[in-house]
């Protein structure tokens, strides 16, 4: 009660201040991520009441509660692309290093890469904390090639990110296996291999966009990763977070006790 009086009478000049304090009481009280926290709720509104202050766009407080609020989406990486539109905590470390975490643990290591060189290009700050991050990425990364190839000879010509990342040619041909029942083969890459794995880690799960077209994709015709050009646009509302706990959904008035 008293937070909530504190905002809603609120008349200084930094109101990120309050509501970063509401933000870490509601974590102490509620560490677990309790119901009773409610704490995507929390940061829902203050990303709604401080949205549009561009005195906050390079303040790592700021760029912190947006990458909070982004663990309670179901897709982070929607969130990190709307940042960097908007030029929110672009010259920060944080937003490079944690966005990469996202994209290692899926897999996609070319695009880590490729979003750590973006942060390196732009010197977020701190840049040595960004280079570390950037060297033991590298290490993780040398390490898996070299399991790869001890495990297949034709690696000798690829790159190190191409090895860490099997490739699988598309509309190839399947020669069928089998005599008496033929059945086509299956070559599983990737995240396909993690989930095959029970001594893998559990992999975030991706969410399937409702597009009512789409066209046949080459991957193979593709010369090199390449990040999509993202331009700024209005936003009416912020990304949707995760389920909250104790809603109900609609159904029958009488089918329940």
């Amino acid at each position: 009660r008293e937070f909530e009086a504190e905002i809603r009478f609120y008349a200084g000049d930094d109101p990120l201040d309050v509501w970063e304090r509401y933000i870490k009481w509601t974590e102490q009280m509620f560490p677990g991520g309790g119901k009773g926290g409610n704490l995507a709720a929390v940061l829902e509104r203050a990303v709604r009441a401080l949205h549009g202050q561009q005195q906050y766009y390079k303040d790592p407080r700021y760029l912190n509660l947006w990458l909070k609020f982004g663990d309670c989406c179901n897709e982070p990486l929607d969130l990190y692309s709307y940042l960097r539109s908007q030029e929110i905590g672009t010259t920060l470390a944080l937003l490079y290093i944690t966005w990469a975490e996202v994209l290692e643990a899926r897999g996609s290591f070319r695009k880590a890469d490729l979003i750590f060189q973006e942060g390196l290009q732009r010197k977020a700050e701190p840049l040595d904390k960004l280079q570390a991050h950037h060297k033991q990425f590298q290490a993780r990364v040398s390490r898996q090639t070299l399991l790869a190839l001890e495990e297949s000879p034709v690696g000798d010509n690829m790159g190190l990110l191409e090895i860490a990342e099997p490739q699988r040619s598309s509309l190839a041909d399947l020669k069928g296996r089998g005599k008496k029942k033929v059945r086509a083969p299956i070559s599983r890459v990737g995240d396909a291999v993690k989930a095959m794995n029970p001594n893998s880690q559990p992999l975030a799960s991706l969410q399937l966009s409702n597009t009512p077209g789409f066209a046949v994709f080459d991957e193979n015709s593709v010369s090199g990763p390449e990040m999509p050009t993202l331009t700024a646009q209005s936003w009416p509302a912020p990304p949707v977070p995760r389920a909250k706990e104790n809603e109900l959904s609609a159904g029958p008035w009488n089918s329940g006790r």
